[in-house]
């Protein structure tokens, strides 16, 4: 096979029925949205999207994980955002029609499913509360990231709390040992959290044996969140 992507062909809607963005939303309004959907599976490590290229399209993600990039004047890469399951993106570009500001890749073996841009236009033009679901969206990741900025001088501790923290708002998963999250590459961390990988390690391991995380191989359980907000300085 030579392609780098698979198309999904089994139905979509039952999860878009299911997605925050679309909850809600009149089926009469969402179907006729999603006439031109199209699902591909991704391999990790691979770039959906360029910063600088054109944007022809809004993405929402079915299963899987992608990160959201840049990089500073030093040219050293900075992690914006992770996002999973149930999150779109791509969305400012199809908004204010103007080239990608950043570069998005996959994580993990991820499900994607591609919006042509002028049909998500339209759906916002017809729907309010889409709109407003956008709003809302837009207004938790931009307050998420001035929160991230303003700790930028602050501990390392605090740094690392602050990164889980802002994991499990966009991402978190209530079990029976917590809220869960994924537990991401340390380089990710580190790239989030704006602190060097080995620091990340260390303050991670002294989370863990004050009893405020809890690792597996795929997750990270927070088993008080305001516990872990009260290191926050």
């Amino acid at each position: 096979m030579g392609d780098r992507y698979s198309l999904q062909e089994e139905p979509i809607h039952p999860w878009i029925r299911t997605a925050p963005f679309f909850q809600g939303l009149p089926e009469s309004v969402v179907e006729p949205a999603l006439i031109h959907l199209v699902t591909r599976t991704h391999p990790a490590n691979q770039v959906i999207l360029l910063e600088n290229d054109w944007g022809g399209s809004v993405y929402f993600i079915f299963e899987g994980w992608v990160k959201i990039r840049t990089y500073n004047l030093e040219g050293k890469e900075v992690t914006l955002n992770i996002l999973g399951k149930g999150e779109l993106f791509g969305e400012m570009a199809a908004l204010d029609e103007v080239p990608r500001s950043t570069d998005v890749i996959t994580l993990t073996t991820t499900v994607i499913g591609s919006l042509p841009s002028q049909d998500f236009v339209k759906l916002l033009q017809i729907e309010p509360l889409a709109g407003v679901r956008l709003s809302k969206l837009m207004a938790r990741r931009l307050r998420q990231v001035n929160r991230r900025l303003r700790l930028r001088e602050s501990d390392s501790q605090s740094r690392v709390a602050d990164t889980l923290l802002f994991l499990a708002e966009g991402q978190g998963k209530r079990s029976q040992t917590g809220t869960e999250i994924p537990n991401l590459p340390h380089r990710e961390l580190s790239s989030l959290s704006g602190l060097a990988r080995e620091t990340v390690t260390r303050v991670l391991t002294r989370l863990e044996k004050k009893g405020l995380i809890q690792r597996e191989q795929d997750t990270i359980s927070i088993p008080d969140v305001l516990a872990l907000e009260r290191l926050i300085v």
